[in-house]
């Protein structure tokens, strides 16, 4: 195939997408999270285009930690899958929000695009440039080896066959 010499690069993929995405929600985040009660608020009633009309001052709170902490997550690969679905569900009422207003598939682009982003991440884990591989590997000792396709670990030979649950 036409450049697969780059599947060994898999995880540095996943690392340059992590640090270059989660940036981005970090900067935009920033705002919304600390903005206080009155920029919650107004975040918050974009959940009654979802039928749900009370505490929009916690829900507008929940987008902006999610999406700060969330990015911070994503960067550092920390409670990575977790902060995905966060990202995902805060793209979901985003992209109704604008359809809501009226904008249309272009006003509602960018949050469908980051959301399949954050989808298929769920899917594919932070990869092996993450402190959730880290810390994984930490717990596990013995277990040193790492399946570039998957991310998992698969232990050794003798571990796999010493121990029928791998």
């Amino acid at each position: 195939m036409i450049l697969r010499f780059l599947n060994k690069y898999r995880d540095i993929g996943l690392l340059i997408l992590r640090i270059g995405l989660g940036s981005m929600f970090l900067f935009h985040g920033a705002p919304k999270c600390f903005g206080g009660p009155e920029k919650w608020e107004r975040l918050g009633t974009a959940m009654g285009n979802l039928g749900i009309h009370f505490i929009p001052v916690f829900w507008g709170f929940m987008a902006g930690f999610s999406e700060f902490f969330g990015g911070l997550c994503i960067i550092l690969g920390l409670f990575f899958r977790p902060a995905c679905i966060l990202l995902l569900l805060t793209m979901t009422v985003a992209a109704v929000s604008h359809f809501s207003k009226g904008d249309g598939l272009g006003g509602a682009s960018h949050a469908i695009e980051d959301g399949i982003v954050f989808l298929s991440l769920i899917f594919m884990g932070p990869g092996k440039y993450s402190l959730d591989e880290f810390l994984k590997r930490s717990e596990r000792p013995g277990r040193n080896q790492v399946d570039s396709n998957t991310g998992g670990d698969y232990g050794s030979k003798t571990e796999r066959t010493q121990n029928p649950s791998h």
